[in-house]
């Protein structure tokens, strides 16, 4: 299977820069796989197509302002890292920009009690740093951090993006990009899904640095993915277990929940609470063993999420849906619009 069968041809200006005035104001295009009909919708439309026996699986991970700009200690080059994951208390793997300028022993520093040191190159140009500072890391990052916005995104981070590049229900700390399509819920109109009988069950997958990387392979089977932590709660488990020994749709929100949910299923497609790492790459010959339905953004070309919702519904039917979403002038990417594939 070569990566070009997943490209589509996407005018620039419809790659969305801002987010939508109102989070539930995006659009929503319904795709119905047992009838192949298409509706356009607004996401605020979303809870009529929900069922009282349903289940949303949401992602609770919380992106960190994982992005600094700082200077190279005695010759002020301007740096900038991009936080990718913890390894062990103040030691970090990191993407570095400019990369050749920095090599272990140097010094970077973000203002005069934040400052870290480059310990060792890692894999795929990163670097393991250790951090040097005063306070709580954590409250410091939220002070001097920036957003971490996709590359697609075009201007710099801006205040409003530390609550708009959030969902609203994000409670976990540790992602270095959100989980898009949980953006398009607010407060009001997850109390609505509620009170219809639809369950939530909450888990958490901290999206890693995988999501900045492009797939370099030919084939789609030579793509290795990225490890990327999840955890799942006895009470996440249970609620999407009792919902789908009753029958009721298991509807993932976002590739991330659909990723998680299938890494800890059993062999009876039941999911297994407790934490992991997982590296699953989802296209078109997998078989679901948990996720009925996906409300899910619209993604970049020749991505591995492109494979993943191509192998929910038929390839040659998402490209076609996709090329109505362009006719149709829908947003695209991370603050795009969304479409709930039934």
């Amino acid at each position: 299977m070569n990566v070009a069968d997943f490209d589509y041809e996407l005018p620039e200006e419809l790659i969305a820069q801002k987010p939508c005035d109102r989070r539930d104001g995006s659009r929503l295009l319904v795709v119905d796989r047992k009838t192949g009909t298409i509706k356009h919708e607004h996401f605020y439309d979303i809870e009529k197509y929900l069922r009282p026996d349903d289940c949303l699986v949401l992602n609770d991970s919380k992106v960190i302002p994982a992005r600094l700009f700082g200077t190279k200690d005695i010759t002020g080059a301007k740096i900038e890292f991009l936080l990718t994951k913890r390894i062990d208390g103040d030691i970090w793997e990191t993407m570095v920009r400019p990369g050749k300028r920095l090599k272990p022993g140097d010094k970077v520093i973000f203002e005069d009690d934040f400052t870290a040191e480059i310990l060792e190159n890692g894999e795929d140009g990163t670097r393991i740093v250790r951090f040097d500072y005063e306070g709580i890391f954590m409250q410091r990052l939220e002070q001097i951090g920036a957003m971490p916005l996709p590359p697609y995104i075009e201007r710099a981070a801006q205040t409003e993006d530390k609550e708009r590049y959030q969902t609203v229900y994000a409670h976990e700390e540790g992602s270095v990009a959100a989980p898009t399509a949980g953006l398009h819920f607010t407060n009001e109109l997850l109390e609505k899904i509620r009170a219809k009988g639809t369950r939530l069950a909450y888990i958490t997958l901290h999206v890693g640095i995988g999501t900045f990387r492009p797939v370099k392979a030919d084939r789609v089977e030579d793509h290795k993915m990225h490890f990327e932590e999840y955890e799942i709660s006895r009470q996440a488990a249970d609620t999407i277990n009792d919902t789908k020994k009753a029958g009721g749709r298991i509807i993932s929100v976002g590739t991330t929940s659909t990723r998680t949910c299938e890494s800890a299923a059993d062999e009876n497609g039941f999911v297994k609470a407790g934490s992991g790492s997982t590296d699953i790459f989802i296209y078109p010959g997998y078989e679901f063993k948990v996720i009925d339905s996906l409300i899910t953004n619209f993604h970049l070309p020749k991505s591995t999420l492109m494979m993943l919702i191509s192998a929910l519904y038929d390839r040659e039917k998402i490209l076609k849906i996709y090329e109505e979403a362009v006719r149709e002038r829908y947003r695209f990417f991370s603050y795009g619009d969304a479409m709930f594939i039934i």
